[in-house]
């Protein structure tokens, strides 16, 4: 239904013109902002914002990419992965600065009590400006705590206002920037009997993929666990406005995660049912009511583990904020 309706829309890798952007992590790695990746242990993605959860969920080893017209293959360390699922290290699209028209304020902007208004269009910052966005985040984050001036204009008219960054570097400004904007994206429709198979091999690759999370979730080297979340987590991955073809795909993607949930062996799930009934089958025996009942209780503690475990990483990620 939903690649019927919509389709795919999705970032070629050789649309990414700009090359990348990353952290202090990705640096430290080897990548540098403007990098064109070219391959993932030289095999080729075509989904730009596969590459992620490809080097994460296929232990890829090396990235090979150019740089002023060199090719060179950077190796990808085993704690690379970890720093990955804490959010650091992410590989972006590099974009362009401009145009940077302020669409909102955040909360307590600087900004805004300077006398920012929603509409302006942010050229540059003291006597700088800037060709790519992430050079914009860098001299903002050289300038925590100090007041720089914003070159704006409003309806047709330059004004200079001077703003003091908080510590974190924020000025409390949000532009609507979308990769639609700076790339060109490629979309790709399905009849109504296409999208029959194309959506169960979707559905397929999704239950691949979280099957590999699971393996992910019990490595002490990965720390995946630390990652888990609850119901503020699974609430925060809907947009703050409705969007029908978001709705649904979320929706496909948890009833997959529910249904993958629900057939594992564990006691009080359908898979722990699974479980006893191949036992009986196999060995022409029952097992007793009391063995059933005992691995009942043990069943839903392991549930209620998992449930106070997921939420209360979500309460231990809002305090630390």
């Amino acid at each position: 239904l939903v690649l019927y309706a919509w389709g795919e829309t999705y970032l070629p890798t050789a649309n990414v013109k700009y090359g990348i952007e990353t952290d202090s992590t990705g640096h430290a790695m080897g990548l540098r902002n403007g990098d064109k990746i070219l391959s993932v242990d030289n095999q080729y993605i075509e989904n730009f914002m596969q590459i992620t959860p490809d080097i994460i969920l296929n232990n890829r080893k090396s990235i090979q990419v150019e740089r002023n017209g060199e090719i060179l293959n950077i190796p990808i360390p085993a704690e690379y992965v970890p720093k990955l699922l804490k959010g650091k290290g992410q590989i972006d699209a590099r974009t362009p600065f401009s145009p940077f028209v302020i669409s909102k304020f955040g909360k307590e902007s600087p900004a805004e009590t300077a006398g920012v208004k929603e509409g302006d269009e942010l050229k540059g910052l003291d006597d700088r400006t800037f060709e790519y966005y992430d050079e914009f985040q860098e001299y903002l984050a050289q300038n925590r705590n100090k007041t720089v001036i914003l070159n704006i204009v409003r309806n047709n008219e330059k004004l200079s206002i001077p703003v003091l960054t908080t510590a974190a570097g924020i000025l409390g400004v949000v532009s609507n920037r979308s990769y639609s904007q700076f790339f060109e994206l490629k979309t790709i429709r399905y009849g109504i009997l296409q999208s029959i198979p194309a959506g169960i091999s979707k559905g397929f690759k999704t239950i691949g993929d979280y099957l590999k999370q699971f393996k992910l979730i019990f490595s002490k080297h990965t720390k995946a666990y630390e990652s888990l979340g609850g119901f503020i987590t699974i609430g925060s991955i809907f947009p703050g406005v409705w969007d029908w073809q978001v709705f649904w795909n979320l929706t496909a993607f948890l009833s997959i995660i529910l249904a993958v949930m629900n057939i594992l062996p564990i006691p009080a799930l359908d898979g722990g049912h699974v479980m006893f009934l191949l036992f009986e089958v196999i060995t022409g025996k029952k097992p007793s009511d009391k063995f059933l009942e005992y691995a009942q209780i043990a069943g839903m503690i392991i549930l209620f583990s998992l449930l106070i475990f997921a939420n209360g990483n979500d309460i231990l990620r809002l305090l630390r904020k």
